[in-house]
């Protein structure tokens, strides 16, 4: 399709091309990584799946068939989040923070299940959903639109237009999300770390003063103290991760039987369809647990290889973030970004005793469709950006850049390789 074709259609649509170029080939690498890490979790899923059937009481291939259809499912969303236009999402982050609270406070009204007490999960019947991946997704699009917006109009050291709004919004989403049980939040200080991880990241990159940065950070610090002191089973988490070998029979016992699993893997691991540990051992072997049973089937080999895996995605997001055509569609790839390899980190790092336990899916691999189809649907946008990135050749310095009308920084913060709205020479 020529290029006037393109932007006459994205006008029809009603989607500004000032800031778009010439639409072109989006980064299939992107998408094999993705297809590669989803088809890694289905096959260690359907290899364990005989494992927790016996604890389940379901079909030997129970498992295995729910995250296929959630795999379905995830392409759906990939699909429709990767065409509809960034503007229309733009505008859209109204009712999606109003759909992502109406969730959240139906989670916390709902009853709880004996195993998992936490008010997590909107259930009807058999299906569940978690209604926090929707708040992530939500809290993307809010953070990168109001943050381009900040920009355009040059105020994002104002304190009253741009930290006032963000330290608000992080306060009503730490009560809800991060609250404890007893007053029937969801008591996930996990996905809420993961959440502030994301605001952080975009805001840097958006180029908020670092003064403001750390005053910042320093309140959210307090803030995580007063959290996990008055709650018990946090402080006793805490306790766990500092001496863990004390506690192995009591609240150490999953952060344990993690470390026995990574490090019966050995080398090359026992192989498919030969992990104990899935056998009733550690529990949530399909999710918070699944890097402990990956690293035993498959050895300190595999581990490489599926952190290879990570780090190859990762690098094509800020690959891809580097030559956004505009600050939204930056933003957004920066807030994905930090959101999946935060939360991969967390995951991983618990399973081998780096950080403490937390009850946090490892985004492709975890079971569970909730995740997959929100971590899809964030891919998606990704996508999306990749399809309009343009580059400054390295070659061109950013006095030569200055002088034709563009910057290669944002405050002194050098975006390498940044983008370039000129696609005269493509």
């Amino acid at each position: 399709m020529r290029p006037q074709n393109v932007r006459s259609r994205h006008a029809r649509v009603g989607q500004s091309t000032d800031n778009y170029g010439r639409k072109h080939r989006p980064d299939y690498v992107l998408l094999t990584l993705c297809m590669s890490l989803l088809a890694v979790g289905l096959v260690v899923i359907y290899a364990i799946g005989p494992a927790l059937s016996v604890t389940g009481n379901v079909s030997s291939n129970y498992y295995a068939g729910k995250q296929l259809l959630a795999i379905a499912l995830s392409a759906v969303a990939f699909g429709f989040t990767s065409r509809v236009p960034l503007e229309h999402w733009r505008r859209l982050y109204k009712p999606l923070l109003i759909l992502a609270g109406l969730a959240t406070l139906f989670a916390l009204v709902m009853p709880v299940n004996p195993a998992y007490p936490a008010h997590r999960w909107v259930r009807l019947g058999s299906l569940s959903f978690q209604s926090v991946e929707l708040v992530k997704f939500a809290v993307l699009i809010a953070a990168a639109g109001f943050l381009a917006e900040r920009m355009q109009k040059l105020e994002l050291a104002d304190f009253t237009k741009t930290f006032k709004p963000l330290l608000i919004a992080v306060l009503v989403l730490g009560i809800f999300i991060a609250g404890p049980q007893k007053i029937h939040a969801q008591s996930d200080l996990g996905s809420m770390g993961v959440i502030i991880a994301m605001l952080a990241a975009m805001a840097y990159v958006a180029g908020l003063p670092m003064k403001r940065l750390l005053q910042v950070v320093a309140v959210l610090a307090i803030g995580a103290v007063l959290v996990i002191l008055p709650s018990g089973y946090r402080r006793d988490r805490l306790t766990t991760f500092l001496h863990p070998e004390t506690n192995c029979q009591t609240t150490g016992y999953q952060e344990c039987q993690a470390i026995i699993g990574v490090g019966s893997g050995g080398m090359f691991g026992v192989g498919l369809g030969r992990s104990v540990q899935a056998n009733g051992w550690v529990p949530e072997a399909a999710n918070d647990s699944i890097f402990s049973i990956y690293a035993e089937i498959f050895g300190f080999v595999g581990c490489a290889v599926l952190l290879g895996l990570f780090g190859g995605l990762f690098a094509r997001f800020t690959r891809i973030a580097e030559r956004a055509p505009d600050d939204f569609s930056r933003l957004l790839v920066v807030g994905v970004l930090a959101w999946l390899s935060v939360q991969a980190l967390i995951n991983i790092g618990a399973m081998i005793g780096l950080l403490p336990l937390k009850g946090i899916t490892l985004p492709f691999i975890s079971y569970g469709g909730t995740s997959v189809v929100f971590v899809a649907a964030a891919v998606g946008l990704v996508f999306q950006v990749s399809r309009y990135t343009a580059f400054v050749s390295p070659r061109v310095s950013n006095e030569a850049n200055r002088r034709s009308g563009y910057d290669n920084s944002r405050n002194g913060r050098r975006i390498r390789g940044a983008y370039h709205p000129d696609f005269s020479g493509r």
